[in-house]
């Protein structure tokens, strides 16, 4: 297989903007030069040959010109930095810490302390090399190692003193988990000679990583948890004497406790010389030490038990890239989906990139009876996933990588979503938009933003005004931002939510607003945002659901905020009580339609079915799959919480074998799982009040939106859409 052209590559430092802000773009070209930009909205991102067609039109601003191109890198790999290099450069020192190595023998250098820089060849730092070997190195002499390989996914206690006047380094090893017939202590002692250049510079002091020029590499992957650093080499029988965290006689130099200041990413010192840390690429915290014993699945309730911080070679936060040009939104700007244009011609190639994002009414005021919110927070899920080949089980189909597929595999710099797994197959609980986001762009695959283009575009053809919001205004801004609405809409798949989004939401429908969801798998994963973090988002798989892995026994409270993970339902909190429908099935090979139930005959439901016929069947086209109904849908259950006075309007039930029942849900496994013999599933249409004057629409399926633009957006699922809009962007009474 050939290798995939060369890309410009872009981003934001912003999701949402109000007209009279600014909002910063990175760009990073392969190629020397010049590129173009221009701004333009977003109507409609479905390319392929069956849709509507891609809809933009370019607006005036002052981005509108030619740039510099120029290279900016990505370093990802997680670690954390003192910058107190004097500290560091005594004369002998010993270096102490747990670790949980993942990926030992991967054939690179894993640090777990040190100074070293890898360009100047100096500096000392303790580590695993290639081997796996617990090892010790200073300046450019050979390394002393143990002999003993290490075990993954193994707690071991690992010490090193060194006497830089002598070179004397003496290493010692203690698995605490032993076995019979294994050893589980290993040392080893020996002499570097002199190294008077391994102290030669002030060096800035890592966890998890050594210098090499600018970069940071040798990534440790594993858990480390209780580093800690004395004055002094200690000869074996001292090195055999320390205990983890205990107290002892030898003079401290650091002693980090990962446990306290969990929802940071400060390192905190607890020797008394305040030599905090930092962060950098957000590795996982609130994750289980060397001493969890089972007893506490929270980390607030024993903070000490959750000493570890998660160390990965492929963590990323921030690319951290410098400003290429900033956009001062214009006032009075339509509120809208947007994306910057970039264009590079660089010898026979042209590079092309278009960032989105999102327009906002002014803060202070709605432009519209309907706001549309954009399900960021589940972009943001999403983002860059490379989990594509293992979906074919859910698809029933083979999977045919696309080239954004290809190029985020060939490229995996580019940072990873919470579908993924790192390269020591643990799961990804941070995703970022600080970073350039390939899989959510206008174009391509019709799932997320450009699925929800479908959405803009049906409104810009039945020229119903609408303002556009997204998941991080509503988390930030609550019922605040939601009240200055008669009507909100969702996206085709709002799926990930905070507290904060589900309580404004909540409220929202409770205080007399009118919420039609559009979709299908909304409200089913427990997420949170940092304030202090803008940008991440943090999710555990933790209990049960439809996963693309499983988090650790212990691990499943969030470390931003300390929450649950995990399904919203875990949380007392099913979708059914919200939006009276709630995940039930997927299935990724084919839609079908609904018929209409003798609830929507009922005096309430008048409204939705203006212009429909009593035995039409509603949605047998669609641009998804072939339906209206399908790839993912929710069904209404009392059991869940749907309302005792919710009209199930419509159902559409004939589903293949490749759609399976949601695992949550069953209690033991079974046969009847499938589409073609499992009664739950079925996509159920619903309708119902709420107080003050609200109401709920749900339609229940992601491929609904698929559908609108069919017969030139003349046809039932258009029509049940409208009528239901200004029905509820009316503000009469219901």
């Amino acid at each position: 297989m050939s290798k995939l052209p060369l890309r410009i590559l872009g981003y934001t430092d912003k999701e949402s903007v109000a007209p009279g802000e600014d909002i910063n773009f990175f760009i990073s070209s392969p190629e020397r030069g010049k590129f173009q930009a221009r701004i333009l909205r977003l109507i409609c991102g479905d390319d392929g040959p069956d849709g509507p067609g891609f809809k933009a039109d370019p607006i005036e601003t002052n981005v509108d010109g030619s740039y510099e191109a120029r290279h900016q890198p990505i370093h990802c790999g997680s670690y954390a930095i003192v910058n107190d290099p004097a500290a560091f450069q005594a004369p002998a020192l010993t270096l102490d810490a747990m670790v949980w190595p993942t990926l030992p023998g991967n054939g690179n250098a894993q640090v777990i302390l040190g100074n070293f820089d890898a360009s100047a060849q100096e500096g000392y730092a303790l580590y695993l090399d290639e081997n796996g070997l617990l090892s010790f190195r200073a300046g450019p002499k050979p390394s002393i190692r143990i002999a003993r390989p290490m075990l993954a996914r193994h707690w071991y206690h690992v010490t090193a003193s060194f006497d830089a006047s002598t070179g004397a380094v003496m290493l010692r090893q203690r698995r605490l988990l032993d076995y019979a017939l294994s050893d589980a202590i290993d040392s080893a002692a020996g002499s570097l000679g002199e190294v008077a250049a391994a102290n030669a510079a002030a060096r800035p002091f890592l966890i998890a990583g050594w210098k090499e020029g600018d970069r940071v590499v040798a990534h440790f992957n594993g858990k480390i948890d209780s580093p800690r650093v004395f004055a002094g080499a200690l000869g074996l029988n001292a090195l055999a004497e320390l205990e983890p965290q205990a107290k002892t006689g030898q003079p401290l130099i650091a002693a980090w406790d990962f446990s306290r200041e969990m929802t940071t990413t400060c390192v905190v010192d607890v020797s008394g010389n305040d030599r905090h840390g930092e962060l950098i690429n957000l590795p996982t915290r609130a994750m289980k030490g060397w001493s969890w014993d089972g007893s506490e699945g929270n980390w607030q309730h024993k903070p000490g038990h959750y000493g570890a911080i998660h160390f990965h070679d492929d963590d990323l936060y921030d690319c951290a890239w410098d400003t290429d040009f900033t956009l001062k939104v214009p006032e009075g700007l339509k509120s809208g989906v947007y994306f910057a244009e970039i264009v590079q011609k660089a010898h026979d190639l042209i590079l092309t990139d278009r960032i989105p994002f999102y327009v906002r009414p002014p803060r202070d005021r709605a432009t519209s009876a309907l706001a549309l919110l954009i399900p960021t927070a589940s972009y943001l899920a999403y983002s860059n996933s490379q989990a594509a080949a293992r979906w074919e089980l859910s698809t029933g189909n083979f999977t045919v990588l696309n080239l954004v597929d290809r190029y985020l595999t060939e490229n995996p710099e580019l940072g990873l979503s919470v579908y993924d797994t790192h390269s020591d197959g643990s799961g990804v609980c941070y995703s970022s938009r600080l970073r350039p986001v390939l899989n959510m762009r206008p174009g391509g695959v019709l799932w997320q933003l450009s699925a929800d283009t479908h959405i803009t575009d049906w409104l810009e053809a039945k020229r119903i005004p609408y303002d556009v919001i997204t998941d991080e205004d509503l988390h930030h801004e609550g019922i605040d931002l939601l009240q200055k609405y008669k009507c909100v809409m969702t996206g085709s798949h709002p799926e990930y939510y905070t507290l904060e989004m589900l309580d404004a939401v909540r409220q929202f429908t409770q205080q007399g607003g009118r919420l039609i969801y559009l979709g299908a798998n909304g409200f089913y994963w427990r997420v949170a945002y940092r304030a202090s973090l803008p940008g991440v988002l943090e999710h555990r798989r933790a209990e049960d659901g439809m996963r693309a892995w499983i988090s650790e026994p212990g691990e499943y409270h969030m470390s931003f905020t300390g929450e649950l993970s995990g399904l919203w339902q875990r949380s007392g909190r099913p979708p059914q009580m919200l939006v009276g429908t709630g995940f039930t099935a997927q299935g990724f090979n084919m839609a079908t339609y609904y018929e209409r139930t003798p609830d929507s005959f009922h005096p309430r439901a008048e409204f939705i079915f203006q212009g429909i016929g009593e035995n039409e069947r509603i949605g047998d086209f669609g641009l998804l799959g072939g339906g209206a109904a399908g790839w993912e849908i929710d069904r209404a259950d009392p059991l869940l919480g749907t309302a005792p006075h919710t009209l199930v309007l419509a159902v559409a039930s004939e589903f293949s074998p490749s759609y399976h029942w949601v695992k949550e849900e069953m209690g033991h496994t079974h046969s009847s799982i499938n589409g073609d013999s499992c009664p739950q599933i079925r996509c159920d249409m619903t309708y119902f009040e709420t107080p003050n004057g609200g109401a709920v629409f749900s339609t229940s399926s992601i491929s609904w939106a698929g559908s609108l633009s069919h017969n030139n957006y003349e046809n039932n699922v258009s029509t049940i859409t409208e009528n239901v809009v200004r029905r509820f962007s009316n503000p009469v009474p219901l």
